[in-house]
């Protein structure tokens, strides 16, 4: 059973008191919820330690070398195949941050998915949870399990430290017209900026210009009214097989400039292989039976499941198939004809009114921070933000 403390004040005037006031945003305020999960310091350290070993049990599972057979299984575009594998095997290509999805059950948390590419709810999870107890006059740090932005920052400064021949310039890119992608941008701008990345950029990645001949050569963006700025870092906020589908010239282009040196770019392209689901049945065949997954595979499971596409996005097209066979609740979505993931049901715990709640750790270069987000059904986007408290 989930226990929670009511929450009280309102959470804007404490985001601006932290000085913070780019993470105020309509949509984030509206769904976080008033009241937080209370965890105890024991638990907390629990969902840190299986997100730290869930990583490494990620790693080393990739096979080396990366075969093409293994990347068609998990569903990669082939017009990433090259970059994927050279960003693997050269560190300068730094994988910044993700955020693994469990499930609390009675035997211990559970690996639902892990979102290594463009993980969002950035903001909730290091500013504004943070901002809700401030809100109710705890200011004591110790309370919550919230490392997130620290850990953002020294990822950063890693990341430039291995590219020290690269000028500090770094544009983050996002979809077009996407308020909550940009807040995660804002957030993520900071913490570069307060890791040594003094000049940076953020705008859609509509707006991002490449060139890949002569002295254009690089990444543009318009920063001011007709001044235009070559950048050397990019982050985008923007899901690798999105641009490889729908913007396979780009794509060429950013791959080209990553193979140059002329570009780096964060998350990089190997981050792919662990956002494919096809990777969770790819863990079960290496780890079978480990306490911290859920058994999953690429053919139709026996028994209470759910199923998912490999790159599905928001929870769209997740389905929960009954012991019968029966498709009792399907999200709906885009993804449907992607190939699928069959997971082994998990009973996520529930609060007095029914609502089920899954926990969110976030991972950069360790496991910093922790959030919730809750539901009557199952999770998307759309479910509502719960912050935690430690007691």
């Amino acid at each position: 059973m989930i226990n929670l403390l009511p929450l009280t004040g309102d959470v804007s005037p404490a985001v601006r008191t932290l000085g913070w006031d780019w993470a105020i945003e309509e949509a984030c305020q509206n769904y976080v919820a008033r009241e937080a999960v209370q965890l105890s310091e024991n638990e907390a350290e629990v969902l840190l330690q299986a997100a730290d070993t869930l990583y490494d049990m990620l790693v080393e599972s990739i096979p080396d070398p990366i075969s093409d057979a293994f990347l068609q299984q998990l569903a990669i575009p082939a017009n990433l195949w090259e970059i994927v594998r050279h960003s693997w095997k050269d560190e300068r290509h730094w994988h910044l941050y993700g955020r693994f999805d469990l499930a609390l059950t009675p035997e211990g948390p559970k690996l639902l998915e892990f979102n290594a590419d463009t993980a969002t709810s950035i903001p909730e999870t290091s500013v504004v949870q943070w901002a809700s107890l401030v809100a109710t006059g705890q200011t004591d740090e110790d309370r919550q399990a919230n490392g997130l932005f620290e850990c953002l920052e020294d990822q950063f400064r890693h990341w430039r430290t291995l590219n020290i021949d690269r000028q500090a310039t770094l544009l983050l890119v996002h979809l077009p017209d996407s308020a909550e992608d940009e807040a995660n941008c804002a957030v993520l701008a900071e913490a570069a900026h307060a890791a040594g990345f003094a000049d940076f950029h953020i705008c859609s990645v509509d707006d991002m210009k490449v060139s890949v001949a002569g002295e254009d050569r690089g990444i543009w963006a318009e920063t001011a009214p007709n001044q235009w700025q070559k950048f050397d870092f990019l982050f985008k906020l923007v899901p690798w097989e999105i641009l490889a589908e729908e913007e396979p010239e780009l794509t060429a282009d950013l791959a080209h400039l990553q193979l140059t040196r002329d570009v780096v770019t964060a998350n990089p392209a190997y981050s792919l292989i662990f956002q494919s689901k096809a990777l969770l049945a790819h863990l079960w065949n290496q780890f079978p039976h480990h306490p911290l997954l859920l058994e999953s595979s690429l053919t139709t499971l026996p028994g209470h499941h759910i199923r998912k596409p490999l790159f599905g996005r928001e929870g769209q097209n997740v389905a929960e198939i009954q012991p019968d066979g029966r498709t009792s609740t399907e999200v709906p979505g885009d993804f449907a004809q992607q190939p699928q993931l069959y997971q082994r049901w998990a009973e996520l715990p529930a609060d007095a009114q029914g609502r089920r709640y899954q926990a969110g750790v976030f991972w950069a270069g360790e496991a910093c921070a922790i959030g919730f987000r809750r539901e009557a059904g199952l999770i998307t986007n759309l479910s509502e933000f719960v912050p935690h408290v430690l007691v």
